[in-house]
């Protein structure tokens, strides 16, 4: 056993002096009297049980106080440990922030729904560390590889359009992702690339990364976000913001090859259902299992103390009330 708060424990040293104060006042303080015509009844030498039963009121709520200080010192117990299942799967999500991502084919649009939808899929993955890139002209880590949770969702919300120069170069954001697995002791190393677009600018080209991240064993999916044809994008006009039609541009051939060449896959989505049926089979693929033997279980143990010290105040005013009773 051991104790959350080892500190507080210190309180109990406060029984000391009010055990001192209780004797002190039995020995020295001055008893209650009454007068009364015999005195007989009073000249029997020794105490009875009743005498000594009086002072149970004060050891029941020094017991309670003791238990009170104990329970909220929080003693714990990890003599149980737990086999657990870890994925051991470090992903990279790797998202387009280029202007086109504007698009209104998606609800709100194609940046909200990728979005909305990755952080759903990061919800679902506790035991994995997980990291964001975000390119359009050229690429940056939002957020590196983190089991936290809470920050890499609101990092995640954080992503939006014209973060950088726009465009799209999607050898730079694999790049950079790659970069982030490279030296990563995890079994598997995963790369969720999305984009809407061709590359059209970047140093690196998609298929020099592609072979980058085969050198390291990082398996990459690529997703294809957009409608078929066209799609409706916001325009700025005179009379303020249009949707006006622009032509679908993704080029499926690369993205097809960069997945092939590093054993993934490739995934078009065309609306949120098809997104989010996208990112859940990538969550059922991606399942590599490793079990931990040394995971301890811990069982609070501050409930029994709590419990001691309410029968112990329950005893005091039972003694109090209807066993030990004084006369005002």
């Amino acid at each position: 056993m051991f104790f959350e708060y080892p500190y507080l424990l210190y309180l109990e040293f406060i029984l000391i002096p009010l055990i001192a104060l209780y004797v002190w006042r039995e020995i020295k303080g001055s008893a209650p009297s009454m007068v009364v015509s015999n005195a007989t009844p009073w000249t029997v030498k020794g105490g009875t049980l009743k005498q000594y039963a009086r002072h149970i009121p004060f050891i029941l709520r020094i017991i309670a106080i003791a238990a009170i200080i104990v329970a909220i010192a929080r003693p714990r117990s990890s003599e149980n440990f737990e086999r657990v299942d870890t994925e051991g799967i470090d992903i990279v999500l790797t998202m387009d922030v280029s202007t086109s991502m504007l698009a209104r084919d998606f609800k709100p649009d194609r940046i909200g729904a990728a979005k909305d939808i990755a952080i759903e899929f990061v919800a679902s993955r506790p035991s994995d560390r997980i990291g964001i890139v975000v390119f359009a002209g050229e690429s940056f880590t939002q957020s590196p590889l983190t089991t936290d949770r809470v920050t890499l969702i609101n990092l995640m919300k954080e992503v939006q359009t014209g973060l950088i120069d726009d465009g799209t170069a999607i050898g730079n954001g694999l790049a950079t992702s790659v970069a982030r697995l490279k030296d990563s002791p995890a079994k598997s190393k995963v790369v969720i690339l999305l984009t809407d677009g061709v590359n059209n600018c970047g140093e690196v080209s998609p298929l020099m990364a592609a072979e980058i991240a085969k050198t390291y064993g990082v398996r990459v999916y690529t997703i294809g976000v957009g409608a078929m044809g066209t799609a409706p994008y916001p325009v700025m006009t005179p009379w303020g913001v249009e949707l006006q039609q622009m032509q679908v541009e993704i080029d499926e051939p690369l993205l097809q090859e960069i997945a092939a060449q590093t054993g993934g896959k490739y995934f078009r989505a065309t609306n949120n259902t098809k997104l989010m049926e996208i990112y859940g089979e990538i969550n059922e693929m991606e399942k590599t299992k490793t079990t931990v033997d040394s995971f301890p279980v811990y069982s609070e143990l501050f409930m029994r103390y709590a419990l001691i010290a309410l029968v112990a105040l329950m005893l005091e005013l039972i003694f109090r009330l209807f066993v030990i009773r004084r006369i005002p």
